[in-house]
């Protein structure tokens, strides 16, 4: 069964892409780009799964390497892990930038440091080739619909080349600055979204403990100014105790440590996100490590 829903695509001219890393994230990405009428090329360190995709999106084809895959490519999108998954895919004999063609660019829509954005960025400028920092907002479900919010830094040329491909699995895709200004964005989104989850659990929890309905209360502060996309879509499955989905505590803590250790370089005070993660190691040590963000609530209870 397809992981990417029925959308509407922009009509914008085919190019050859190709796309790095195919996880809960990265495989509907590439879907829609193969099913907006591009000629896609996939790599993944898990071959059956590059295998499995080519089988569903005919045309496609895979590579055994990241170079591989990027041959000839007009732009080289990529969804891996960490700065460390970063590093490996694009640098090296084996690494997409050893393959790209002059003038090509590579689209990184890992949550990734500022730092490595910018080091990668560099390398590529170095080889007349363009690189591009865009992580997502939207999670799973956002990248199987189509509507990312996608957050980016570097040259706007690149961007501006990039952007038609880009929203066929975007609903927003907006250049916030030079490179590493993607992923600075990305760091206020999750700064926001600890606070915003605390707090949503610790008000689910005191109405669970003052007797009342609580989703008759979120049904009814979710008209007013308490309204928010955690308050609508996690309130109730936290009510549930549901956790099985959505946005991992593991790489919650990934980009929260990314926060933190930026803010040590640029002095920004951020007590309640420090707070939270050390909240987020809890749940973790609950067994929570793959339980939705949202589970917060459970080291309440």
């Amino acid at each position: 069964m397809s992981s990417i829903h029925a959308r509407t695509y922009e009509s914008t001219s085919p190019q050859k892409v190709a796309f790095l890393g195919l996880g809960v994230m990265g495989y509907p990405m590439a879907g829609h780009l193969a099913t907006a009428g591009h000629q896609v090329g996939v790599y993944n360190r898990t071959a059956a799964k590059s295998a499995s995709f080519c089988a569903e999106f005919a045309g496609s084809t895979h590579g055994l390497t990241p170079k591989a895959a990027a041959e000839d490519a007009d732009m080289v999108f990529c969804c891996v892990g960490n700065d460390a998954d970063l590093r490996s895919v694009v640098l090296g004999a084996d690494g997409a930038l050893a393959g790209m063609k002059p003038g090509a660019i590579f689209v990184d829509h890992t949550t990734a440091s500022a730092d490595v954005a910018r080091e990668l960025y560099a390398a590529a400028k170095s080889l007349g080739l363009h690189f591009v920092d865009a992580p997502v907002s939207g999670g799973q479900a956002g990248a199987q619909n189509g509507a990312l919010t996608v957050m980016c830094g570097g040259d706007s040329a690149a961007f501006d080349a990039v952007k038609p491909v880009g929203m066929a699995f975007s609903k927003a895709f907006t250049l916030m600055g030079a490179s590493g200004a993607g992923q600075l964005t990305k760091m206020v989104n999750q700064i926001c979204i600890a606070g915003l989850v605390q707090g949503l659990s610790e008000a689910v929890a005191f109405g669970q403990k003052a007797g009342l309905d609580v989703n008759q209360v979120l049904d009814v502060i979710g008209k007013g100014a308490a309204q928010s996309w955690q308050l609508d879509n996690r309130g109730k499955t936290m009510v549930a105790d549901k956790f099985d989905f959505g946005f991992a505590v593991d790489w919650m803590r990934k980009d929260l440590g990314l926060v933190l250790d930026e803010a040590k370089r640029n002095g920004a005070r951020l007590p309640v996100t420090a707070l939270v993660d050390q909240f987020y190691a809890d749940v973790q040590a609950l067994g929570g490590q793959r339980w939705d963000t949202s589970s917060l609530i459970k080291r309440l209870k």
